[in-house]
């Protein structure tokens, strides 16, 4: 997607950004994490999504930010909030959260112009065991995608390695969302396809910027998007998960932007990101 700004500050070409760049993306991934850190006691049944949106809008501006959804090709909300078989852009409602219920959740902020993009599962009351597995492999797979960005290394090697992680535990990788560039930009190049084959796509350089979150099914990947314009969902009616970091190539490898100053990536499963090592970390 693309909003009529962007298509004036698009080049069609990979950015390659400063050290003041990464000060700025450090910034709004930190205040895009912290609110996703926020919202974890507020994400349980009987909560509506809509409730939980307007917390994020207050947080973020209470924070000196400002939401990167609002207003973009009219949509009016903080957040997406993408609930079981939703794969993404579920717009908050009126919809109350339930029991066994998984979500993810998707918040953008801009801060000084830099654009911080995130999203996490939060998994309310007696989730069952299928579903928490789907959230911990898409998570695995994730920080997978995430192991392989270093200089040199090539975009598909992220899609190869998420891909590897999905095969290996029969889930499927949906392809009709990717990954993208950002910076001061929302949506800018690289397209990172998490089904991509490893070995191809542009080679990663020091200085890119660029979000990895793929989204896996516990069915086919195949997927629609409702007569609203923006919610997707499985066509099988399978459960859908999803985890996002926004992140830089660095000399050495990998800087994640949006990592939970709390260590709460996974608030469902609060030990798997003890078993997961964080490039870098």
């Amino acid at each position: 997607m693309t909003s009529d700004t962007e298509v004036i500050t698009r080049t069609g070409k990979i950015r390659i950004h400063d050290e003041a760049g990464f000060e700025g993306m450090r910034k709004a991934g930190r205040v895009v994490a912290e609110c996703l850190d926020m919202i974890i006691p507020y994400v349980v049944p009987d909560v509506t999504t809509e409730s939980v949106d307007k917390l994020i809008y207050e947080f973020v501006m209470d924070n000196g930010a400002s939401s990167a959804t609002i207003g973009y090709h009219g949509y009016r909300h903080a957040s997406c909030i993408s609930v079981n078989h939703v794969v993404c852009h579920g717009i908050p409602s009126e919809r109350r959260f339930k029991n066994g219920d998984i979500a993810n959740i998707d918040v953008t902020v801009v801060v000084d112009g830099w654009h911080g993009d995130s999203s996490r599962m939060y998994g309310l009351g007696d989730v069952k065991r299928k579903a928490e597995r789907l959230m911990d492999v898409t998570y695995e797979s994730l920080m997978a995608g995430i192991a392989t960005v270093k200089p040199s290394a090539r975009v598909g090697d992220i899609g190869g390695a998420i891909s590897a992680v999905a095969a290996r535990n029969r889930v499927s990788v949906v392809d009709m969302f990717c990954g993208h560039g950002l910076g001061q930009v929302f949506h800018d190049e690289p397209n990172v396809v998490h089904s991509a084959k490893a070995g191809t796509g542009p080679v990663l350089e020091p200085g890119m910027f660029f979000t990895i979150e793929p989204m896996l099914n516990l069915g086919k990947k195949d997927c629609g998007v409702l007569s609203d314009g923006w919610t997707a969902t499985t066509r099988d009616r399978s459960l859908s998960a999803q985890f996002e970091h926004s992140l830089a190539v660095t000399e050495n490898g990998v800087e994640i932007f949006t990592l939970s100053p709390t260590g709460q990536h996974t608030p469902h499963n609060p030990d798997l990101g003890a078993k997961i090592p964080i490039p870098g970390q």
